[in-house]
C-alpha cells in the first residue's frame, strides 16, 4: 500500500474503535506515550500502516484509575483481525501473528522497530503491573502482518 496517514484502529475482538493521533519521540529517545487514556496513537518515525515495514501503534491499558484504549489488548490471539482506516479512504487489514510481554527493562527495541520485508503492524502498552508499587514494569506488543 502507499503511504497514507491512519486515522482510526478498529480491533473487533477486544471491542476497540479508537481515532488515532500523532506520537513521536521523547528527548530520551523513548516512543511519546498518548497524553490520555483516549485514544491510541501512531508514531510517526515508523512507515504508515499498510507500508513495507512496522507501523506502530500505542495506547494506554489504564489511565487515571480508569481503562484505557488498549485495556483488553492481552486477550488477542492469533489469527484476530486489526483493520487502521487510512487519510486515503483506504483500509489496512493486519491479522495477529503474536502477543508478547516484555520487561521494560529488556524491551527488544530491534524486534519491535526494526526493519521487516513485508507491511506490519505493532500495538504498544504497558503490562505487567507490580500490585505493590502500582507500576507497569512490562511492555505488551502485538505483532501482526497486513493481510488486504
Amino acid at each position: 500500500m502507499r503511504k497514507s496517514t491512519p486515522i482510526r484502529v478498529r480491533i473487533p475482538a477486544i471491542g476497540v474503535d479508537s481515532g488515532l493521533i500523532r506520537l513521536g519521540l521523547k528527548r530520551d529517545g523513548t516512543l511519546q506515550v498518548p497524553p490520555n487514556g483516549f485514544p491510541a496513537g501512531w508514531f510517526t518515525g515508523a512507515p504508515t500502516p499498510g507500508e513495507r515495514g512496522p507501523a506502530v501503534i500505542a495506547g494506554h491499558v489504564h489511565w487515571s484509575g480508569r481503562a484505557g484504549v488498549f485495556a483488553r489488548l492481552a486477550q488477542l490471539k492469533p489469527g484476530d483481525s486489526i483493520v487502521v482506516s487510512r487519510q486515503d479512504h483506504s483500509n489496512a487489514v493486519f491479522r495477529v501473528n503474536r502477543v508478547q510481554q516484555y520487561p521494560k527493562t529488556s524491551f527488544p527495541s530491534a524486534a519491535v522497530y526494526g526493519d521487516i520485508d513485508r507491511a506490519g503492524l505493532r500495538l504498544i502498552t504497558c503490562g505487567g503491573l507490580d500490585y505493590e508499587s502500582a507500576k507497569y514494569e512490562a511492555n505488551l506488543v502485538v505483532f501482526a502482518d497486513l493481510i488486504s
